[in-house]
């Protein structure tokens, strides 16, 4: 007798409420082994594989590629007992009975599957990484359908009735669900062209034209009170106008000459635009980003730094046979230089806990790199980078920057970070005002390096000079703290003979 299981999608990690599905790596009538990897998804932190909880025959794949579900939702269907039926691949249609009945409530779940309640209260996660003490929550659905899972994973959107002139994006028709589990269908949001409204040609008659098509009549100085509308309802479209125009410049049967028509004016519409989906790791970074600018005062201060000395060390270093096959970049030097100012002025490396309103000095360091990927900007970080070597602290920026470009990086890199460092240099710019990781207290920029004149004792030269640019949480840090600070960073670059006063 066939014994069917749903695999619920989980919380990934750090109470993340949604997920991508990127991809699958099995498919109905596939045999799985527990902790098999069976899909790829990506939440809002980074790009995740997770195992299989359940060993037999994959039945049904709820979730097609590419849909975003909430956690806890139905993904997939396991027929446990495959023997069953031997021979035969079981599907959800054809045994309905056997499925898991409607949930009654949302806490009613199946004690044991991923993402739900165990016996002893607690909510259970990916295989391996141990149960949380909190229940996963769902983010409230504005206008979304009822909860069911869904019949047709690949629905294809409703047709829609195209006008001759401009046609409007409409979003997929609302798949039908049953009671099991959801998953909303990624619709796009449509700006609908307005209705057409009555309008006056001047000499009461009313006729039935949207506003460009009205403006694109005055152009050809076409009255629309002659034309009749081909549009459902009567009314007049893009071509009907065209079309009179060119009608009306025609040459008089007499051979009296015709003014020439004025070329129609340029038009955009729909069809020149593009729409991309909001989700994923920019859309964590999007709302973040909000969030940061609109709860910790940010403030910013700018100075530009010699760096003539550390390129030459960067160089020597880069030499180096300790060095070898390591890439030493500036970043490096302006990332062991922070390192250092921190020691000086720990309450920079530190966090605002609003609900008990006290604030978290850090006595470790766990550095954010600012990374530019395809998927958006994420910032792992270095965790308790202080005690890392030169060497150690190139390797692990590397690494770290490597793993986020090719879409690999964790959650657990991307969490926990407690101040940040961003080479905004790399793309030739020379600085700007970055905004704080939420739940730091401050960030710093590093601008391009050039050869720029620079006074040294007097005299007019050329140095390689940088702009450093601090922002911090004001809050916390004032002008002196962040002043002292900054400077502090300058100096180590200026002269980084003093790190080994400070270090």
């Amino acid at each position: 007798m066939p014994t069917f299981k749903q695999f619920r999608l989980p919380d990934a990690g750090e109470g993340l409420t949604e997920a991508e599905i990127l991809k699958w790596y099995v498919k109905p009538g596939d045999m799985v082994t527990v902790n098999q990897t069976i899909v790829e998804i990506e939440t809002a932190k980074a790009a995740v594989e997770l195992p299989s909880p359940f060993a037999g025959a994959v039945t049904e794949l709820l979730v097609p590629e590419g849909a975003t579900v909430d956690v806890g939702t139905p993904i997939l269907t396991v027929d446990v007992n495959p023997e069953g039926v031997p021979g035969v691949p079981h599907t959800a249609q054809s045994h309905p009975e056997d499925l898991i009945p409607p949930l009654p409530d949302e806490g009613a779940v199946e004690p044991g599957l991923i993402g739900s309640p165990t016996p002893g209260g607690r909510t259970a996660v990916l295989v391996g990484y141990g149960p949380r003490s909190v229940a996963a929550k769902r983010r409230p659905r504005k206008n979304g359908p009822q909860p069911g899972r869904v019949a047709a994973a690949q629905a294809e959107p409703a047709p829609v009735e195209a006008d001759p002139v401009a046609t409007v994006e409409a979003a997929p028709a609302p798949v039908e669900a049953d009671p099991v589990g959801t998953v909303e269908a990624a619709a796009e949001p449509v700006t609908a062209e307005p209705a057409p409204a009555p309008a006056s040609n001047g000499h009461g008659v009313s006729v039935l034209a949207k506003p460009p098509v009205r403006k694109l009549a005055r152009d050809l100085g076409v009255d629309l009170g002659t034309v009749t509308g081909s549009g459902d309802g009567g009314v007049i479209t893009r071509a009907d106008v065209e079309a009179a125009a060119r009608t009306s410049a025609q040459p008089e049967p007499t051979g009296t000459p015709t003014a020439p028509v004025a070329p129609a004016a340029p038009t955009w519409d729909a069809s020149r635009e593009q729409r991309i989906p909001i989700k994923g790791i920019r859309k964590h970074t999007a709302a973040a980003m909000v969030a940061s600018a609109f709860t910790a005062p940010h403030v910013t201060e700018w100075l530009t730094v010699d760096m003539t000395e550390t390129m030459r060390l960067r160089d020597r270093v880069a030499a180096s046979r300790e060095f070898a096959g390591v890439k030493v970049s500036p970043l490096v030097f302006a990332a062991r230089a922070l390192l250092l100012a921190v020691r000086r002025h720990p309450m920079v490396n530190s966090a605002w806990d609003e609900p008990a309103q006290e604030i978290v000095v850090k006595e470790y360091v766990n550095l954010g790199i600012a990374a530019a990927t395809p998927r958006g900007l994420v910032v792992p970080n270095i965790k308790d980078a202080g005690g890392l070597s030169t060497r150690e602290l190139a390797e692990a920026i590397k690494g770290l920057t490597d793993t986020a470009r090719a879409g690999r990086t964790t959650p657990a890199e991307m969490s926990g970070g407690t101040i940040t460092i961003t080479n905004v240099g790399v793309f030739g710019v020379d600085g700007g005002t970055p905004i704080l990781n939420p739940g730091e207290t401050a960030i710093l920029a590093l601008g391009a390096v050039r050869e720029s004149p620079w006074v040294v004792d007097g005299q007019l030269t050329v140095r390689q000079v940088c702009q450093l640019s601090l922002s911090f949480d004001h809050r916390i840090v004032d002008g002196q703290l962040g002043s002292e600070f900054l400077a502090d960073i300058a100096a180590v670059l200026t002269d980084p003979g003093l790190a080994l006063a400070l270090d």
